[in-house]
């Protein structure tokens, strides 16, 4: 069945979007990538092993509706990964576009030309604040009113009224993203990265729940089987506090990495401030409000039904964190002095 079943891809040159594309494809999928960049295809998918002729792609965005209409023709079930991840206040109109306005467009016309599975690829993010603990697929939809937070919550909710319908759409709850090649270096590889350069001295309390970006690719081919109905599954991992963190950080590259926690009510407005000045400066700040509001919201989950559905619990932490220092070091965003024992391991 998955080798004659053809699955339309969003957001497949991204991080989630590029390792699912890549393990689809592996477990014998046809698959479409509707893209914005089809330059960017070849090497995306090249890093990960994968020759970029075995896709089919569609140029366009997840916006126009012209384009998803042809980029849906003739496909069996959609995967839509497709969405900004940004805590950057320049991002929020684009955020707002792609991430709620994108997402009910691939569901409709996904639903119209009756696809099962459809797959909306949401955030743990989408479920804060969460009043109780543990996070759960069925906790309520958040509303914070940080920009990327709530546009994620307001796209959870679309998908969710599909669901209500009886769509079969699927909502998976990818937590923070760690892992080998992030083709954007998006915010948790860049936490990584500015960790081991020193730019990270001050932590906030709290923590928030971490995954391998490989495990939420196998899930979401797990997923991929049509007759199921709705479902909503958070992805493997486990919550972190950000002493664990730094102390996986530690023991992954055998470095000392000095790091002072502070409350993290007490650094939302410096998180604040900082979040203005990104406003007018061109350069990335290692600092980010959106990043300490997330780890005061954040609770520890429940997946328990994604580890039944994949058998096991997923990757370790420190295997992750180890595979995603060495990544930053062969690709020259970390110096082997700042890779430490990882890069000593890799020869």
């Amino acid at each position: 069945m998955g080798a004659a079943m053809r699955v339309l891809v969003t957001g497949g040159t991204g991080y989630v979007g590029a390792h699912s594309t890549a393990a689809l494809l592996t477990a014998g999928y046809a698959v479409r990538m509707l893209v914005r960049e089809p330059d960017r295809v070849d090497a995306t998918l090249a890093a990960l092993g994968i020759d970029s002729r075995q896709v089919e792609l569609v140029a366009g965005d997840v916006t126009d509706a012209v384009t998803v209409a042809r980029a849906v023709d003739g496909c069996a079930a959609v995967l839509h990964a497709a969405g900004v991840y940004s805590f950057h206040p320049r991002d929020r109109r684009r955020m707002a576009a792609v991430n709620v306005d994108g997402t009910e467009l691939v569901l409709r016309l996904a639903r119209s030309a009756g696809m099962d599975p459809i797959v909306h690829v949401s955030t743990f993010g989408a479920l804060l604040p969460a009043w109780s603990a543990p996070l759960s697929p069925e906790s309520p939809v958040g509303s914070a009113r940080e920009p990327y937070l709530a546009s994620k919550a307001a796209a959870d909710r679309i998908a969710r009224r599909h669901q209500r319908d009886g769509a079969p759409v699927v909502i998976t709850y990818p937590l923070a993203c760690l892992g080998p090649y992030d083709p954007h270096l998006g915010d948790q590889l860049r936490r990584v990265r500015d960790t081991l350069r020193g730019r990270l001295p001050l932590w906030p309390t709290g923590g928030f729940p971490v995954g391998d970006v490989r495990d939420v690719a196998r899930l979401h081919v797990a997923v991929l089987q049509p007759g199921h109905g709705p479902r909503r599954l958070l992805a493997p991992g486990r919550y972190v506090r950000t002493d664990e963190f730094v102390a996986s950080l530690r023991r992954v590259t055998g470095r000392t990495l000095p790091a002072l926690r502070l409350p993290a009510a007490g650094l939302e407005p410096a998180g604040r401030l900082v979040t203005a000045l990104q406003r007018w400066v061109p350069a990335h700040l290692p600092v980010q409000y959106g990043a300490i509001h997330l780890c005061r919201l954040a609770r520890p989950v429940n997946n328990t039904a994604t580890r039944e559905l994949l058998g096991d619990r997923g990757r370790d932490l420190d295997e992750t964190m180890a595979d995603s220092v060495r990544w930053l070091a062969i690709t020259g965003r970390l110096s082997a002095r700042q890779a430490g024992r990882v890069a000593v391991d890799n020869g």
